[in-house]
């Protein structure tokens, strides 16, 4: 039986009051963006000598990564997508980063492009994307953002790829990795976030650029991700972008029919026609999924997936 949407319910909640308060949210975040970039380009042209990189509140066992070298793909791959040239690296990271047991250790996928960094001279800036859960090379080739203006300041742009997916699979395969309960309690956003930093932190030394501010990007979970690293690891990143992110879409904190009537909105300022007619349209599609074998008709008609 059909569930019907909240958002076709409560259209009398969007109003001009709304709309002008989402029209302050996205001048506010346009302004973040704008400051987060300012605060880097004075950063990075700056002469002064820089304050040392400082490890407090880093995960434990930092130490046992310190001295580890990224691992390079056994085929060099270095590619070149959409115009964006860059190498596939693989980094040993712990299962675990907050247990004092000996756990198995995985390999983690990045990808790299020093292409355009100035180094660590120039204090080049890292620009590191935060992996959602998903092929990072597919977060790569639809982050046109980052890598266009990686040039302008001469950074470095790095896309470490979320533990439990593409190629970053623990216990050897993803039918491991997915097995059971046990088997995906590494699943967590404190591990993955204990990822990044670690792999930040090992990368910066062996390329002597402890003192290289590290602007942090995402978007959706990514961007989730991004907002609580500068959370969680204010020494590592100096500023971040998260796009989309509902870093408070919880539960109590948010009301759970926001993004409806968000998109209830755009629908209603594009044409009222047509969001009254999405509105009656559910009315029809609830009556005839009640009937016997309707549910098999609206899949027919709407070629749904099964």
């Amino acid at each position: 039986m059909f569930k019907h949407p909240q958002w076709i319910t409560k259209p009398s909640e969007i109003n001009e009051q709304s709309e002008a308060k989402m029209a302050r949210r996205a001048i506010a975040a346009f302004s973040f963006s704008i400051i987060v970039l300012s605060i880097l380009a004075l950063q990075s042209s700056s002469s002064q000598t820089p304050r040392p990189f400082s490890s407090r509140g880093a995960p434990k066992f930092l130490g046992r990564f310190s001295t580890s070298k990224p691992h390079h793909s056994n085929d060099r791959r270095s590619k070149q997508l959409l115009g964006y040239r860059y190498e596939t690296r693989y980094f040993q990271q712990r299962l675990d980063h907050f247990s004092f047991a000996e756990l198995p250790t995985f390999n983690q996928r990045y990808l790299i492009s020093s292409e355009h960094w100035s180094g660590p001279d120039r204090l080049g800036p890292i620009f590191l994307y935060c992996g959602n859960e998903g092929d990072i090379e597919w977060f790569a080739a639809n982050s046109g953002f980052v890598w266009e203006i990686a040039p302008s300041f001469g950074a470095m742009v790095v896309f470490p790829e979320h533990r439990y997916y593409g190629e970053s699979t623990p216990f050897g395969s993803r039918e491991e990795a997915y097995k059971d309960a046990a088997s995906l309690s590494y699943l967590t956003a404190e591990q993955a976030l204990a990822d990044f930093a670690v792999l930040i932190t090992n990368l910066k030394q062996n390329l002597s650029a402890e003192s290289c501010p590290v602007v942090l990007f995402g978007g959706s979970y990514g961007g989730m991700l991004a907002a609580w690293m500068r959370l969680k690891y204010p020494h590592i990143a100096i500023g971040a972008l998260a796009s989309s992110a509902p870093i408070l879409q919880f539960e109590d904190i948010v009301p759970p029919e926001t993004f409806y009537d968000i998109v209830s909105s755009d629908f209603k300022c594009e044409s009222t026609s047509c969001f009254n007619t999405i509105k009656a349209s559910w009315n029809a599609l609830i009556s005839e999924g009640q009937k016997e074998n309707g549910l098999s008709k609206l899949t027919r008609m709407f070629r749904l997936c099964r």
